[in-house]
Order: C-alpha cells, then sequence, then structure tokens
C-alpha cells in the first residue's frame, strides 16, 4: 500500500468517525431524560421505537469511553460514557439472578433477557475503560464482575444451552471468539490478570474444533468433538463472524510478537474470503452453507453492515501485518464496495441493510443490534492501525 493510499485511508476513517458517525449518535441518539441511549433510529435519525438494547447500551459507553481515553479526552466523552454506565447500572441487571437483560424499555423496565451471556461481555468492557479514564475503582471492580459472570454463564449454567435438547449436542464458535475480543479490551484497560489464559485457551478451542484444513473453512457450529452436524444448523458457515475472529486473532498475534497466531488469523481469513466474498455482486454474504446447498435463513443473501465493517478491518490488518498484496486488494475490493454503498450521504452513518446487489433494503440507522459500535469501532481501530504504520 503506497504512502497516498494510506493518506487518503486514514483520511476517509478518521473523518468519517469524527466528523460523521459520531455526530449522528450524538445529535439523534442520546436519552437526556433517563440516560442511555437510543438505537432505533430512522435515515434522518428520528426515533421509531424507544425501547433500548443493552447490547447497544455498554457498546456506546465503551466507545467514549474509548474514544476519551485514546483520541481526545472531551469532556462530552467522558460524561455520556458515565451516564451510559450509570442506566447500565440502575437498569440493566436483574436482581433476582445478577445477570443482565437484553431488552428494556426507555427508562428501563425489563421486557427480555436472553439464554447466552453477551450483554455480559459489553458491558464488561464499558467498564472497564470507564475505570481506565476515571481511575475509580467500583468501575475496575464491574468490569471484572461482568467478565467473570459472562465466562462463568457461558462455561458453567444450564440456562445457557437450555434452548436445546441433549438429543445433538453443539458447540458455537460465538464464546471463545468474544472470550478474546474481552480479555484483549480488560487487559488494556483494567490489566485484566488472567486475561493471557484465557485468550490462550479460546483459540485453542477455535483451533482445535472450529478450524478444518481439509475443506479450508471455519465452522460456525461443530458438534462437541468438532464433528460437522449434516443438517442446517450445523452446515451454516457465517463469514462475517469468522473473518471478525480472524483479525482477533491476528492482533493477538501482533501484541505478543507470535507469527503462529498471525498465521492462523490469515488462513481463516483466507477461507472465508473465498467462501463469503460475492463474486457476482461484491460484498461479504450473511449466510453460507458448507457444502454451497441452500441456506435455510431468507435472509441468507443480503449484505448487512457489520460483516463489511469486519471484513475491512481483517484485510487491513493482515496486509500491514504480512505485507502480502493479496490483502491489500482484498481491503480494496471491500472498501470500495461498502463505502460505494452504505453511506447516507444525506443524513449521515451507514444504512444497515441491503440486499444482494447494493441495492437499498430498509432504511434504518439502528434497532436492537446495530448501534454505534462495528462501524465506528472499524473506523477507529483503521484510522489507528494505519497512522500507527505495523508494518
Amino acid at each position: 500500500m503506497d504512502l497516498e493510499r494510506r493518506q487518503a485511508l486514514i483520511d476517509v476513517y478518521r473523518d468519517g468517525l469524527l466528523r460523521d458517525t459520531i455526530p449522528f449518535w450524538c445529535k439523534h441518539g442520546i436519552d437526556q431524560k433517563h440516560g442511555g441511549f437510543f438505537t432505533s433510529l430512522n435515515r434522518d435519525g428520528t426515533i421509531i421505537d424507544t425501547d433500548k438494547g443493552v447490547w447497544q447500551q455498554a457498546r456506546a459507553t465503551w466507545l467514549f469511553a474509548e474514544l476519551y481515553n485514546n483520541v481526545e479526552p472531551r469532556d462530552e466523552w467522558l460524561q455520556l460514557a458515565i451516564r451510559g454506565a450509570s442506566f447500565l447500572d440502575q437498569h440493566c441487571y436483574d436482581l433476582a439472578d445478577g445477570r443482565m437483560w437484553f431488552h428494556v424499555t426507555q427508562d428501563g423496565q425489563p421486557i427480555r433477557k436472553r439464554r447466552y451471556g453477551y450483554s455480559e461481555c459489553f458491558a464488561a468492557i464499558a467498564y472497564g475503560e470507564l475505570a481506565l479514564a476515571t481511575g475509580e475503582a467500583h468501575y475496575r471492580e464491574r468490569a471484572n464482575q461482568a467478565f467473570n459472570r459472562f465466562v462463568d454463564h457461558n462455561l458453567n449454567s444450564v440456562e445457557a444451552s437450555s434452548k436445546f435438547a441433549a438429543t445433538r449436542p453443539s458447540r458455537g464458535m460465538g464464546f471463545p471468539m468474544m472470550t478474546i475480543a474481552t480479555a484483549q479490551e480488560l487487559r488494556q484497560s483494567i490489566g485484566l490478570v488472567d486475561a493471557d489464559q484465557w485468550i490462550d485457551r479460546s483459540v485453542a478451542t477455535i483451533r482445535e474444533f472450529h478450524l478444518k484444513p481439509d475443506i479450508e473453512c471455519v465452522m460456525e457450529t461443530v458438534g462437541v468433538d468438532g464433528q460437522l452436524l449434516d443438517h442446517f444448523d450445523g452446515r451454516t458457515l457465517n463469514p462475517g463472524h469468522a473473518i471478525e475472529g480472524a483479525w482477533f486473532i491476528m492482533w493477538e498475534g501482533h501484541l505478543r510478537g507470535d507469527t503462529s497466531l498471525i498465521e492462523t488469523g490469515c488462513q481463516m481469513l483466507d477461507w472465508m474470503w473465498n467462501r463469503g466474498w460475492d463474486e457476482k455482486h461484491g460484498g461479504i454474504l450473511y449466510f453460507v452453507d458448507v457444502r454451497g446447498l441452500p441456506v435455510q435463513e431468507y435472509w441468507h443473501d443480503m449484505k448487512f453492515w457489520w460483516p463489511q465493517n469486519e471484513t475491512i478491518l481483517a484485510t487491513l490488518l493482515a496486509h500491514l501485518l504480512t505485507g502480502e498484496h493479496k490483502y491489500a486488494q482484498w481491503h480494496r475490493q471491500a472498501h470500495d464496495w461498502a463505502y460505494s454503498h452504505f453511506p447516507d450521504h444525506k443524513h449521515g452513518e451507514w444504512f444497515g441493510y441491503l440486499h444482494r446487489d447494493g441495492s437499498l433494503s430498509s432504511e434504518l440507522k439502528g434497532n436492537l443490534w446495530k448501534g454505534p459500535f462495528h462501524l465506528p469501532r472499524m473506523q477507529y481501530m483503521a484510522w489507528r492501525w494505519l497512522q500507527k504504520d505495523l508494518v
């Protein structure tokens, strides 16, 4: 990647983050009355549902604290993060069991809890960044508590696996993958003592059970011993998710100076690019079948925003760490396709949902699943990596 291209990308990512994405959410997504964040926004930022997803409350809290710590110590960002954490503290925990809700009303009344514990991992990184920003011990304690609940629930709770009967036991890649990302964040923010052990354990799980060199694939769901489950759920791949996990592992390799981790992440990217990139229309497909069979989910060929964000990051990091030209080419393809289809040049931010050919499916800017996270994280991380010149 030549210096001109590098600088152009820095400008796109930095300015997109600071002049478009963050201003959009600060203008439209702040609940001044009850605290926390609105994310169910129409194209122009108008609120179309006041309910709040707990994932998005925690993710937005993390984002503003991250920006305060690593971009500029703006008091506005710190206060937004503090208000977000206060909403989490006051409204997003079920006092009966200490677990977090998934979905609450505007004023924090509970609506829904899910069997898995991902609200906790996003809360952990939010509290961790606030601990770093403020030096306050209670945020550090909350971060540790949330992380411990996350791993304990996923490893030891019957509830976490109670959705399925014991007929066909399986394991998914989501938990080890998110353990890597969460432990990485907490190692940096609060010096999580056993971060490396959790990361090592999670990488080993992915390598042992989910990577399939014989068919060059990263399996999303496998049997408990890593076997392919020859049914819809077992055959369904999520290329964007696997590619996100790939850059988590690459990044760990960079931080440790461990080339084997970089190689593992690049291998995951290679396999899932080949399976997920849409050669006809461009962009990363949402679901594909491991054998090329029809996929059960009817939105399988749509283009969601976040797989494109994660692919931009993974291809960029792979190029910066290896210098391989193919990754620069893939990054250009992923970047150029996404930036020619997703940004809303009239109202700001990105649309979330396109048809396969790149035409608009929905004008939604956010909902319980889409908020200020994947896009601004991509813009922030890509800007930081390019600016630091990792090669």
